[in-house]
């Protein structure tokens, strides 16, 4: 059979270094913090108004709420200041400006998109979709975050894209998000800490309790325990966290920046997928990849709405490696994800509950020329009548990436029924040159009327959309 029609957009999704957000920027030492404000304390009234309004006239146009970000970042340092030192609202914006930064969130590359269906589909015209497509951005130290685009398809395959806007907020933080106390003491155990000392604080402890409470019962804990317990607990209840975007910022000014010691060096490939429980409940669920600079840590969003969000730990002997692509809904009573828990081969792993991956199953070792390095999915699988589709990567000689597929039976998803003997998309000579070259790679594709749109990655710097007729592809794996 020859090789399947693949059908590139003409549309190309670059880094754009003029976006920026407000970040910290506290140096090291209270000496030299407190040096900073009483510089800034002992200016008069006239000389800081004056570079106040200088830098509101330079930077304003850049950061849509700047009068809010200089008042967070004030509240960062405020404990330095002497309690009998008044503050007016000008020295106190000022200080803000002087302790944080801007910081560009894709001046390196933006790729490893997934695309889903928006949960908002009103006024979308008959035989169209509104969909969200999700972004690997990477800014200055290679830091990782993940950014959203909108837009509309129609059943032949024609885009349009919104408006993006020329600013960028990150999420704000949850200040006491909500811990459900099994199911917490149970990843406390998967850590192999001996929590036997901490009997007291589970008792204590409500079925549901918030992160202020934890605290609380940590600090005044009777216990004879290290601190390397009690930072242990706070680690995985910080890692355990929520996050809210405003109502009115539109989904390309929302950024998902890392919040975590887990994250402290990025949020990596976001594999967002709609998942439908067998109530109708819909629930976007996005496994991702932690990275702190030393070691990775698969965690999962968890939304309903791309306004508000929680980060979970997935725990497990086998939640331990990259690249974990969650099914759309529960097979025969489980989830199930697709993984490559030991970086060559690609598995399948059940469970009655998301948060823990006990046990896997070798799903397909690499097959092809192509492959022959290795090989992991590239997103969630895809349902249709005659199998899940499930897109592939190989990575063959000279290091090149290139993406194929597989099909699982419908009924028993560990069992291979199809796959591409030859890739369905490899990088073009356009494609070859960039971070990491000779690479095409995507986190999800979805299914709309026949075609298959597969968002992709290339050369880990910029990101395209290709299509793929469903009916082609399906008959090429089976065939």
């Amino acid at each position: 059979m020859e090789k399947l029609n693949v059908k590139r957009i003409r549309k190309i999704f670059r880094p754009d270094p003029s976006r920026v957000i407000m970040k910290s920027h506290i140096p090291s030492g209270e000496g030299r913090i407190e040096n900073i404000i009483t510089r800034v304390l002992n200016l008069s009234d006239e000389e800081a108004d004056k570079i106040l309004q200088d830098i509101i006239e330079e930077f304003s146009g850049r950061h849509k709420n700047i009068w809010d970000a200089l008042d967070k970042y004030y509240n960062r340092i405020k404990k330095y200041i002497p309690s009998n030192i008044g503050v007016n609202d000008t020295k106190r914006a000022l200080l803000g400006a002087y302790f944080s930064q801007e910081y560009t969130v894709q001046s390196a590359a933006f790729f490893n998109p997934s695309i889903v269906k928006h949960p908002d589909q009103t006024g979308v015209p008959e035989g169209s979709m509104r969909f969200i497509l999700s972004f690997r951005s990477v800014g200055e130290g290679h830091l990782s975050s993940i950014e959203f685009r909108g837009g509309m398809v129609d059943k032949e395959g024609n885009f349009e894209f919104d408006e993006v806007s020329p600013f960028v907020e990150r999420a704000v933080a949850v200040n006491n998000p909500i811990y459900i106390k099994d199911i917490f003491f149970c990843k406390l155990d998967e850590m192999h800490e001996d929590c036997s000392s901490l009997s007291n604080l589970k008792e204590q402890l409500s079925d549901e309790f918030n992160l202020s409470e934890l605290r609380t019962l940590l600090d005044i804990s009777p216990e004879k325990k290290t601190h390397d317990l009690k930072d242990t607990v706070l680690w995985l209840a910080e890692s355990n966290y929520e996050v809210q975007f405003k109502i009115d910022q539109k989904l390309s000014e929302r950024i998902i920046f890392p919040s975590s010691r887990n994250e402290s060096n990025g949020i990596e490939d976001a594999r967002f997928v709609r998942f439908e429980y067998d109530d109708g409940e819909v629930v976007y669920y996005a496994t991702y990849t932690a990275y702190n600079g030393v070691k990775i840590l698969p965690q999962i969003l968890e939304t309903k709405d791309f306004f508000n969000y929680k980060a979970i730990t997935l725990n497990g002997e086998y939640a331990a490696n990259k690249g974990m692509a969650l099914f759309p809904k529960k097979i025969n009573g489980k989830y199930m994800v697709i993984s490559r828990i030991d970086g060559e081969n690609l598995y399948i792993m059940s469970s009655e509950n998301i948060h823990f991956w006990e046990t896997s199953e070798l799903l397909r070792r690499p097959k092809y020329d192509w492959e022959f390095m290795q090989i992991g999915n590239c997103g969630s699988p895809i349902e249709t009548d005659r199998g899940w589709i499930v897109l592939t990567h190989g990575v063959g000689p000279m290091r090149k990436y290139s993406l194929g597929a597989i099909l699982l039976d419908l009924e028993d998803p560990t069992k291979v029924i199809g796959s591409t003997k030859e890739p369905i998309l490899e990088p073009l000579e356009s494609e070859r040159n960039g971070y990491v070259p000779n690479v095409v790679y995507s986190c999800g594709g979805i299914i709309h009327g026949d075609n298959l749109i597969i968002p992709y990655a290339m050369s880990d710097t910029n990101s395209g959309i290709a299509l793929v007729s469903v009916t082609e592809l399906l008959d090429y794996m089976l065939n």
